[in-house]
């Protein structure tokens, strides 16, 4: 059995603890109930907060729902002021430091989503620390923007650090949201992904995903003797870190729908085999082993079974088995190659692909395998199906000439191509269906590496990696 690689310091799971998500306003305590793992919600005392605060949130009706609308919204996002600078041996060595680069990240995620127009901190006058809770709107109207993100980054007696967040409407003068957050000093980016998250959520009325994470497949060495191994990354491409210590090749990864394990193929001694690691516990379990060629294990929506293909006597088919282990129930049996299957969001339909008709297709059927039916007609070839979690569109790798990444709907109408390079393969969705991420390789070098693309296809970005990637997973927004 491969073994991941051991664990120094504290496990994802303790991580987690140490983020506690603070709303300024008592009412929204509330909202989030205890959870696994999770900090309750409390509201920030007063004294946390700059002087002028209430504690009252005002929710106004200004909900972006234009596209257009979106793309022209001017954000300006300074820096996060602190009451006194205090060491924290996080990036940037105090909390005044620290606050420019919690400005930054939300500018970043912001910008990089493809929906809004913000100005970060390094283009912007600073701001005094009693001045987060009462902006001086008349000079931010003057600098033309619409929208404006203020927060402060405070130390307390403990060690910990306070970051509050507040969204304003610079033209009416007024707040729209506000949120705060307790974290350890190495934990303050996940404070400025949950800012973003609010910001982008309250603009524009959809599921945040910013605070989440990412697997995918480190590889290095020569191409005929390639080392992949299986690494977690934030979904900015911050906090990298190996899983698996690359003696065996791990392939396709998976989130399972609650964040807290990933599915994985590990070849050990030349046979196949599923394990789901544990995040909380660095531990992992066999679920199969497979007595032929074993492919892109993926986790039913209610966590309950895992999807995988499996070669056998010439044909390739789809089963699935609990993720616990035990019998797996063969889905598909027809002659070629069926594989990659993808569930549908309520988990009643499953995306796959065949060769069955004599190329490659993408074709869907029912969660028991019943009414497969072929999907897409146009040239070209298909393949790696994902659904949306939306529900409303699957993803693929069209070939067509180049491997592009495409969209359509789940009739395999309306397609759309996102991206138009020599090599994209392999997409897999942001939790809230806006952003899809794949791998690119270049012509030429073999080099590969991980970008995300926007549903218009306009907005490219590519995450660094400390090594080349390949099939990235994006997990579930994190408790």
């Amino acid at each position: 059995m491969i073994q991941p690689m051991p664990y120094h310091g504290q496990s994802d799971g303790a991580r987690r603890n140490g983020l506690k998500w603070l709303p300024l306003a008592a009412a929204l305590s509330l909202l989030l109930a205890p959870a696994h793992g999770v900090a309750q919600v409390q509201p920030v005392p007063p004294s946390a907060a700059p002087a002028g605060s209430t504690g009252d949130q005002q929710v106004l009706d200004v909900t972006v729902t234009d596209d257009s609308a979106w793309r022209d919204l001017g954000i300006a996002i300074p820096t996060f002021p602190t009451d006194h600078a205090v060491a924290t041996g996080a990036d940037g060595g105090n909390t005044e430091a620290l606050g420019r680069n919690l400005a930054r990240v939300v500018f970043s995620d912001l910008k990089d989503n493809g929906l809004f127009k913000p100005t970060g901190p390094d283009a912007l006058p600073g701001i005094g620390y009693a001045e987060v809770a009462a902006p001086a709107f008349a000079g931010w109207r003057s600098r033309s923007a619409e929208m404006l993100v203020q927060g402060f980054v405070k130390a307390g007696a403990d060690g910990q650090l306070t970051v509050g967040c507040y969204l304003y409407d610079v033209a009416l003068g007024k707040e729209l949201a506000r949120q705060g957050y307790v974290v350890k000093p190495t934990e303050w980016r996940r404070a400025a992904h949950k800012c973003a998250d609010m910001v982008y959520s309250r603009l524009s009325g959809e599921s945040p995903f910013f605070d989440s994470k990412i697997a995918y497949i480190a590889e290095t060495g020569p191409k005929d003797h390639r080392r992949k191994q299986l690494a977690i990354m934030d979904s900015d491409g911050a906090n990298h870190r190996f899983i698996t210590s690359g003696q065996a090749t791990a392939l396709t990864p998976r989130y399972s729908p609650d964040y807290r394990q990933i599915a994985y193929l590990s070849y050990v001694d030349g046979r196949p085999r599923i394990y789901v690691y544990d995040i909380g516990t660095g531990h992992q379990h066999l679920v199969t082993e497979a007595k032929g060629p074993t492919f892109a294990p993926r986790w039913s929506p209610d966590g309950k079974y895992i999807l995988y293909s499996m070669a056998l006597a010439g044909n390739t088919d789809i089963y699935r088995v609990s993720a616990t282990g035990g019998t797996s129930v063969r889905l598909t049996n027809t002659p070629g190659i069926n594989i990659g299957g993808s569930y549908s969001p309520d988990g009643s339909r499953i995306v796959f692909e065949s060769d069955r008709g004599g190329t490659q297709q993408v074709y869907v059927m029912n969660a028991d395998g019943s009414g497969q039916h072929r999907i897409t007609f146009f040239g070209g070839r298909a393949a790696t199906p994902e659904w949306s979690p939306r529900g409303d569109q699957i993803a693929f790798t069209c070939i067509c000439g180049n491997l592009r990444i495409a969209v359509m709907d789940p009739a395999g109408h309306n397609r759309r191509f996102l991206t138009d390079s020599w090599q994209d393969e392999a997409p897999t969705w942001s939790p809230n269906g806006r952003i899809v991420q794949f791998f690119r390789t270049e012509r030429g070098t073999g080099r590969s590496s991980i970008w995300q693309v926007d549903l218009t296809g306009r907005k490219e970005r590519r995450l660094k990696t400390p090594v080349d990637a390949s099939d990235p997973a994006w997990g579930p927004v994190l408790p």
